[in-house]
């Protein structure tokens, strides 16, 4: 094989890891909302997802169509508050969609840059850019300028999704920390992170309450086909986010994952205006979401033009090394 058709295929496997997870995790948001608009039981459905994807992976693991290796100890001690945070953002991001529309609750969602610069200061990370500083900050604002114009404002909504912003916050923060997720594949990382949390969400479904009555709601709408056709469609959507969102990352880089998270939510929220209803319309809450866009499209370019220039940097020194 020439080194042409590699660097292709190469090229070809780039791309698409990257629009797999633009589509997955942008149909994913109105999936998500739909079920819920029929099956509030956030907790039990997240419970459902992780526990769908272990044995997916499990069996695949039995037959041979994968290659992930069985669960070790030491490393499932590892991961173990890695997944604890990934599915406390999670759970709260799920449960915040029953009471925010999509627009907004994707605009909270950018608040995660701001959330993370906040704490990787008093971690003693290094100063970020003015760029990065700056974009952040409007991001912010964009936010509090769309919600005083948010006529469905939903108070216990907007914390739910706040406090997502604050788990994946301290998740991003500990993968960097810990390198936890190091030397694991793609698939490897999903069923670690699945099989570590069906413990603590069969923990929180019976403590909140949720369970016996979330069976009971689910063996009522069992007669519905519609209904299961959605509940289907989340169980295979939420594996094929984590794959794909896992895969974009050791394909390409966090930071090309980022900025394809960031063009997904220009997508998601023109579509949340007209998709699945919920979004009374009103001049400052639209011009808020249009602020925390920008906000959110500046942040991806000055993340990228500061790593060429990191790049550049690295190739200047090695040629000056050499001569």
């Amino acid at each position: 094989m020439d080194t042409g058709s590699v660097a292709d295929g190469s090229s070809f496997l780039s791309l698409f890891s990257a629009l797999s997870y633009g589509i997955a995790s942008m149909a994913m948001v109105f999936i998500n909302k739909a079920i819920l608009m029929q099956y509030s039981h956030s907790m039990t459905l997240l419970t459902f997802q992780q526990l769908a994807t272990a044995l997916l992976i499990h069996f695949g693991r039995r037959t041979g169509y994968t290659k992930a290796k069985g669960v070790d100890i030491p490393t499932a001690k590892r991961l173990l508050p890695v997944s604890l945070f990934y599915n406390a953002n999670v759970a709260f991001a799920l449960a915040s969609l029953k009471g925010v529309n999509i627009p907004m609750y994707i605009a909270i969602k950018r608040l995660t840059p701001l959330a993370v610069l906040i704490a990787g200061f008093f971690s003693g990370k290094g100063k970020p850019t003015t760029q990065v500083t700056l974009s952040v900050i409007l991001t912010a604002v964009g936010v509090i300028v769309a919600a005083i114009g948010d006529f469905s404002f939903d108070l216990p909504g907007y914390t739910m999704a706040l406090t997502s912003v604050f788990f994946q916050t301290m998740y991003l923060v500990l993968v960097e920390k810990s390198g936890a997720e190091e030397g694991l594949s793609s698939i490897e990382i999903m069923f670690y992170n699945s099989f570590l949390s069906l413990p603590f969400l069969l923990f929180l479904i019976i403590a909140t309450g949720e369970f016996p009555n979330s069976l009971a709601l689910l063996l009522e709408k069992s007669n519905s086909f519609s209904f299961l056709f959605i509940l289907v469609l989340s169980l295979v959507m939420g594996i094929a986010l984590n794959y794909t969102m896992f895969l974009c990352t050791i394909v390409n880089s966090a930071l090309t994952t980022t900025i394809v998270g960031v063009l997904k939510g220009v997508g998601s929220t023109t579509l949340g205006f007209v998709l699945l209803g919920g979004v009374q319309v009103h001049g400052l809450n639209v011009t808020g979401l249009v602020i925390n866009t920008a906000g959110g499209v500046w942040y991806s370019y000055a993340k990228y033009r500061q790593k060429r220039i990191k790049a550049v940097k690295v190739m200047s020194d090695l040629e000056s090394h050499r001569k």
